[in-house]
C-alpha cells in the first residue's frame, strides 16, 4: 500500500525552532506542512481549519501550556495525534501527556535524529492502521511497540560514515571548549547541512557533544555544539 501524506502542524513560539520544524517537514516525501501556530488560539483555529493528522506541540505558549490541548476535545474530533516537544522535565506534565495520548514525548533541547524516528514511526503506524481493518493480537502488539520503541537502542551507527564522523568530530577535538553551530561545521568541513546536522545530533546521542541555545535575539535561539 502507497503510504498516505500526513499534514502536520506546528505549534511553537520559538521562531528559529519552528523553521527548523518546517524544513524537516518540507524535506520528507510523505510529510505535509499543515500550517505554524504560535498561541494556542491559533491552533485552535488551525486545527478546525486544516484538519491536521498530527501535532509538534510546544508547552510554554504565550497564552497557555499546549499540554491542555491535548485534553481539548478539538483533538478527538479531528483524529489529531500529538508529538509533545517541551523543556517540561516534571513527571505530572510528562504523566499528564501520556494519560491524554500523546504518541511521544520529547524534550528540549530537541535531538533531530531523535524527532525524526519519531516522525518515522508515526508514519509506520498511520499506515499500519491503514493497512488491517480487523487485528489480532500480533497486529496490536506492532502497533504498541511503535509508540514503546527503545531508543537507546536504536542510536547506533546506521547511515554515519567512520571518514566523515572523524572529519566531524576532528574540529571539536582541535577547540575543546568551542561551541560551533551547524553552519560553522558546514564551513570547516564542506559537509552539507543537511549530512553536518546528522553527524552533530549522532555525536549528541553517544553522549560525545552536548547541545546549547543560543538566544541572540528574543524567539531566534541557535543550537550550538559543544564537546561533552
Amino acid at each position: 500500500m502507497q503510504a498516505e501524506i500526513i499534514d502536520v502542524m506546528i505549534v511553537e513560539d520559538e521562531n528559529r525552532l519552528a523553521q527548523l520544524y518546517a524544513e524537516l517537514i518540507d524535506n520528507h516525501p510523505w510529510l505535509r506542512l499543515a500550517g505554524v501556530a504560535t498561541t494556542l488560539r491559533e491552533a485552535r483555529e488551525l486545527i478546525e481549519a486544516k484538519r491536521p493528522q498530527l501535532l509538534l506541540l510546544d508547552n510554554y505558549l504565550p497564552d497557555g501550556q499546549g499540554i491542555s490541548l491535548i485534553e481539548n476535545d478539538l483533538l478527538k474530533k479531528t483524529h489529531c495525534s500529538v508529538i509533545f516537544i517541551t523543556a517540561a522535565s516534571d513527571m505530572n506534565t510528562c504523566s499528564q501527556a501520556i494519560r491524554c495520548g500523546a504518541f511521544d514525548y520529547i524534550l528540549k533541547p530537541v535531538s533531530w535524529n531523535r524527532l525524526q524516528q519519531s516522525l518515522e514511526r508515526f508514519i509506520q503506524f498511520s499506515q499500519t492502521q491503514r493497512a488491517w481493518k480487523v487485528v489480532d493480537q500480533q497486529n496490536v502488539d506492532s502497533l504498541y511497540q511503535l509508540q514503546a520503541k527503545d531508543f537507546t537502542q536504536k542510536a547506533g551507527n546506521k547511515g554515519i560514515e567512520e571518514n566523515t564522523l572523524n572529519l566531524v568530530e576532528g574540529i571539536f577535538i582541535q577547540e575543546g571548549g568551542r561551541c560551533y553551530s551547524v553552519d560553522e561545521v558546514v564551513s570547516e568541513t564542506g559537509l552539507s547541512k543537511t549530512t553536518a546536522r546528522r553527524y552533530l545530533e549522532h555525536c549528541v546521542q553517544k553522549g560525545d557533544l552536548k547541545v546549547e541555545m543560543l538566544y541572540g535575539k528574543i524567539g531566534h535561539p541557535r543550537r550550538m555544539y559543544r564537546r561533552a
